[in-house]
């Protein structure tokens, strides 16, 4: 098994973080805060003329095949410069509508999900059961635990957040009946192993963002006349958090060469917690500035917890992991397209 990026994959990564590098990341992040979507609506679409989205599609929909690795170094990117938006959800309901079978269904939805002409938020059970970003999602998916997909009327009702830019919604029960029965179950527990391994990378991403913007910070800060990252202290807990990010990048890239839900759960489990201890880390070594939102900082901060707990807590991506696998069940490939 080769957990090594090969050197196309690894020019697809450095593609995507030189256009995300130029495009003031951080003001659009702030916009679609604000409520302001129109930023982030246009990196999406500059983030789909690189085929990101077509990553998760089949080719009768004008994808590139479901090729979950690919997709996962790039979502490592978006998390490292914080894209806003429900990327995760759009990447899963595709994944989710090819699974079904249903020709007709999957032209209607998928074709503008890999071009960015539209996004989509999902609610999947197992998943939670909150939309991300229904107020700016063009389509709002719903899976409900008897089977049924459901396109919803409307965004739902608003929730709070301890990250303004992922704003949460509790959709309507109602709403357009696409398909239902054993097929839409089967297809939404493929979709949910995609989202907690996208949601993975992008932990992934944002810890190692954290981590960056924390090292260059203890090169700057000084006291007692020198620079706080030469104290032992400091560089235990810098090494400790690169540690677990480290521990934490095979098993992604296993998760995504694997179909097995206990190993996505594994990846999941651990990029999350690799991700809120950089997160501790970077708070705890800023001291007081790391709670400005001024600071860039905070885009990453917020991001931590929320990201840990999506797709999946550490509490049921541990109940997956334990789960006996030899049950008579199979665990399912990624896609049979």
């Amino acid at each position: 098994m080769r957990f090594l990026p090969t050197d196309e994959q690894s020019d697809f990564a450095r593609t995507l973080r030189s256009l995300l590098g130029a495009a003031e990341v951080p003001a659009t992040v702030r916009a679609w805060a604000d409520g302001e979507h129109g930023p982030g609506r246009a990196l999406r679409s500059r983030l789909a003329g690189t085929g990101l989205f077509a990553l998760a599609a089949p080719e009768p929909y004008e994808g590139l095949g479901l090729l979950p690795l690919e997709l996962s170094l790039g979502f490592v990117e978006l998390g490292r410069a914080a894209v806003p938006g429900p990327l995760v959800e759009s990447a899963a309901a595709s994944v989710l509508l090819a699974e079904l079978g249903d020709e007709g269904l999957a032209k209607r939805f998928v074709p503008g999900l890999v071009t960015g002409e539209s996004s989509a938020t999902l609610t999947l059970p197992g998943g939670g059961p909150y939309a991300l970003d229904a107020d700016a999602a063009t389509h709002c998916l719903t899976v409900s635990p008897a089977g049924e997909l459901r396109l919803a009327g409307g965004p739902g009702e608003p929730l709070a957040s301890t990250d303004p830019a992922r704003r949460l919604f509790r959709p309507a029960p109602d709403g357009e009946l696409l398909a239902a029965g054993p097929a839409v179950a089967a297809a939404a527990e493929t979709a949910l192993r995609w989202a907690r391994l996208l949601t993975a990378a992008q932990c992934l991403g944002v810890g190692e963002a954290l981590l960056a913007r924390t090292v260059e910070y203890a090169k700057q800060r000084t006291q007692f006349g020198v620079p706080i990252g030469s104290f032992q202290a400091v560089k235990h807990r810098l090494a400790d958090t690169l540690l677990a990010l480290e521990f934490a990048r095979p098993l992604v890239w296993a998760a995504a060469l694997s179909p097995a839900a206990p190993d996505v759960a594994a990846a999941k489990l651990s990029a999350g917690e690799a991700c809120r201890r950089a997160a501790m880390t970077a708070l705890q070594l800023h001291g007081a500035i790391g709670y400005t939102e001024e600071l860039d900082l905070s885009l990453w901060l917020r991001k931590a917890r929320p990201l840990r707990d999506a797709w999946g807590t550490p509490s049921a991506c541990r109940a997956e992991v334990l789960r006996p696998v030899a049950s008579g069940g199979s665990a399912g490939g990624w896609g049979r397209l």
